[in-house]
Formats: structure tokens, sequence, C-alpha cells
């Protein structure tokens, strides 16, 4: 597994996404590149923009800590095709150069600031976690799309 807080391995995940164009076509699933670039920005945006979404219900942030957290932040691969949580679901066309850079800078803003940083770092969903379990979700997360797109 990447560690997106190592300038290297950061810098593998830029590289890849500079690779897509407004043209890259999935290997698998339904969306479009702008909304894959879009998607995985509401990760970020959960750390850095929270005020973006709404805040989860008790309810649900005691479900997505007990049952979701432990898929999401292990180092097994994400498969194909699996359901989109509603937060992620993007609608609507996206810019895809403007996504694009705000995943980048996501990218590089959370390797500055380094695994230190995160360590019990509160998410907004799961609650405290580890700099490995948010690497762990970050890195698989990226990794899965951005394969999903052939890069």
């Amino acid at each position: 597994m990447k560690n997106i807080f190592d300038q290297n391995d950061a810098n593998h995940f830029i590289r890849r996404i500079n690779t897509l164009t407004e043209d890259s076509f999935p290997k698998w699933g339904l969306m479009s590149v702008d909304k894959m670039l879009a998607h995985c920005n509401v990760t970020f945006e959960l750390i850095y923009e929270t005020e973006k979404h709404p805040k989860p219900t008790f309810i649900a942030k005691w479900l997505s800590k007990n049952f979701v957290k432990p898929k999401v932040t292990n180092e097994i691969p994400y498969k194909q095709n699996l359901p989109t949580q509603a937060m992620f679901v993007i609608t609507g066309d996206k810019n895809f150069e403007e996504e694009k850079k705000r995943l980048i800078g996501f990218v590089q803003k959370t390797q500055q600031l380094g695994a230190d940083a995160f360590e019990g770092k509160e998410s907004f969903i799961f609650g405290k976690l580890t700099s490995k379990e948010w690497n762990n979700m970050l890195a698989k997360h990226l990794d899965h799309h951005l394969k999903q797109f052939g890069v």
C-alpha cells in the first residue's frame, strides 16, 4: 500500500492523476472521469471542508464506525462495483480540470501535513483514526478509482 504522507508516494498518485484526460473511460462502473475526480474530492472535503456536507446522525455515525470503518481502513483493496454511499454520489457534470486540480491540491496538502497531523484525528464519519487508518482509507480509495480509469 502506498503512503499518502510520503512525498514519493504522493507524487506517484499525482502522476497518475495527471495521466487522466477528459476522454478517459472507466474499465468498470458508471462514473465519468469528471465525476470520479469529484467523488474522490469528497473524501478530502470531509477532512478539510466539512461545512460542505451535512453532519451524519448519531445512528449513521455509529453504523459507519462499527460496520463500514473496518472495511474502509484496512489494507484489502476494494472490489469493483461496490455500492456508493449517498454523500459520495456525484450528479451533474463537473469541470474536469477544476476537479483534477482540487484533487492534486488535496493530495499535496495531506502529504505536507504529514502522518503526525492525522494521528488520532477525528474523522467526519468514523471517529478518531490512527494515521495508518487515514492512509489506508485515502490511498486505497485513490488507487481504486485510478485503476478504474486505467492509470
